[in-house]
């Protein structure tokens, strides 16, 4: 027994040491923060091309990645790909990765991440840019009237930018017959570009295509066209819509020029979605990562370098533990009756979509009448598996009725009923009902009144958001978590429940 326990003892002291070690290390040595205070925004973005090869050929997709102009620095930087040889070279100001393999059959799922913030540095750089070209050869009809056209566009502008605008202007003027002539029946924005660059040709003013992406979290991207044009000194951007000037801030430069995205030799149907999210980190240690051109190794140590829909589910799933700690106290130290310790812990996270108060009564309404169900059943002399079979299907229609009568009443968050686990509900009834015929109503309800408590205390702990962060950014705490729990394991001491029980023997003693 001294072995078992001394050997118990070391365990505890390894996992809590290595979990304050890793911990201390990530804050003090790689300068992660510990809180989400005075931050700045740190862009993830994910680039998923998706693609049919052809199985006998050789198979080469390239895509445009972003430069990475002045505004923003790139903190990481992969190209995610399975058996595919992956170069990244420059041509004419822009970035292009190539993915190559030998051979690939079916469908091929390729990614490209980028974790970016804005430039710290003050100082800025130097752009060159043309300032001068030749004009694009047009005869007959178009020749008059792109010169119909640039007769009030010289009278109404007085330098290169306003030149600029009142032809993008001109040009989105439907009603006007010399751009209908040019547009000849695409009003589309690229082609509009088009013949915004044949007029600004004709005057030897150049202007260059951009293709953007809006740094907007959850929202479906796609590349969103504007123009530019050096004048000397910086480049100048242009809405092609409008004709305002003035690249927003929301935007990142992704490639220039009139090439598409993607490019696929052997293969089919390529498409690339992009996701994007937004996180937070210390601005103070952010502006040193920028400054020093670091390529931010902190992220190698965090789950920040795991796919972004996997970091969502990650958020969830380290906060488990903390529940779980939650409830283990609660039976413990406290003395909390509830049904078992997971089920607690998994009524708490539904109650992450239902909110607190309105799943509350969901389960009370659903555990009521599913044990009303059981007791009837039960005088059928049922076996257990057909009886479990039949509460399951029957909480499986009352979440549809429940969740059908919402809608109709106009309350939505009953649609969240569904996110309840029926397999859950389903035993919950049934280990309840089975309490109530050996132990008596009152125990049942006791039981059950424990289970909402703990799990309502353990989803109001799991929703802070510092502590999620905290969980997230640092894992290692999770280490010291089970080191705790390892303690707990031995504890033989009396309950806080167990002192009101037994206050009668303190009273005899005196």
């Amino acid at each position: 027994m001294r072995s078992l326990t001394l050997h118990l003892k070391i365990l505890i002291a390894i996992l809590v040491v290595l979990g304050i070690s890793v911990t201390a290390y990530q804050i003090f040595v790689l300068g992660i923060p510990v809180t989400e205070d005075a931050t700045d925004d740190l862009w993830n973005i994910d680039a998923k091309v998706e693609f049919v090869a052809n199985p006998k050929d050789p198979v080469k997709i390239q895509m445009f990645v972003p430069p990475l102009s002045r505004d923003f620095v790139s903190l990481n930087e992969s190209f995610i790909s399975n058996n595919y040889g992956v170069s990244v070279n420059r041509t004419d100001g822009n970035r292009k990765v190539t993915w190559s393999a030998r051979r690939a059959k079916g469908n091929q799922t390729l990614y490209y991440r980028l974790v970016l913030t804005k430039r710290y540095s003050g100082e800025k750089v130097k752009v060159k840019g043309p300032t001068f070209r030749d004009s694009i050869a047009v005869e007959g009809p178009e020749k008059i009237a792109a010169e119909a056209l640039l007769a009030p566009i010289r009278q109404h502008s007085a330098d290169v930018e306003t030149f600029i605008s009142e032809a993008i202007k001109r040009t989105n003027n439907l009603n006007d017959d010399n751009v209908k002539l040019l547009l000849a029946g695409d009003p589309s924005i690229p082609h509009k570009a088009k013949i915004v660059e044949l007029l600004l040709s004709i005057a030897h003013v150049p202007v260059e295509k951009v293709h953007t992406i809006r740094l907007v979290a959850d929202q479906p991207q796609t590349p969103e066209l504007w123009l530019r044009s050096f004048n000397g000194n910086d480049w100048l951007y242009f809405n092609p819509e409008t004709g305002e000037q003035g690249l927003p801030t929301d935007r990142l430069l992704w490639w220039t020029g009139d090439e598409n995205l993607i490019t696929v030799d052997g293969g089919k149907k390529a498409m690339v979605t992009f996701s994007l999210n937004n996180s937070e980190m210390n601005a103070i240690r952010l502006a040193k990562l920028t400054d020093e051109n670091t390529d931010a190794n902190f992220l190698e140590y965090s789950l920040y370098g795991l796919p972004l829909q996997t970091q969502q589910t990650f958020m969830i799933m380290v906060m488990i533990p903390i529940g779980v700690l939650v409830i283990l106290i609660l039976r413990n130290l406290i003395g909390l009756q509830t049904l078992g310790t997971f089920t607690p812990v998994l009524i708490a996270l539904a109650f992450r979509e239902t909110q607190l108060g309105f799943g509350i009564v969901l389960f009370t309404i659903i555990t009521a009448l599913g044990l009303s169900l059981r007791s009837y059943l039960e005088h059928l002399k049922l076996q257990m598996l057909p009886r479990l079979s039949v509460v399951l299907t029957f909480v499986v229609v009352l979440i549809a009725a429940i969740s059908l009568f919402s809608h109709k009443l106009g309350l939505e968050r009953g649609l969240s009923v569904a996110l309840f686990p029926m397999v859950i509900l389903t035993m919950t009834i049934e280990r309840l009902s089975i309490t109530w015929e050996e132990r008596g109503a009152n125990h049942a309800l006791k039981v059950a009144i424990g289970t909402l408590f703990a799990a309502s205390l353990a989803h109001l702990i799991m929703s802070v958001p510092e502590l999620v962060y905290f969980v997230f950014t640092f894992p290692a705490i999770l280490l010291i978590l089970v080191g705790f729990m390892l303690a707990m394991g031995r504890y033989r001491g009396y309950r806080l429940t167990e002192l009101v029980r037994f206050k009668a023997f303190l009273k005899a003693d005196q």
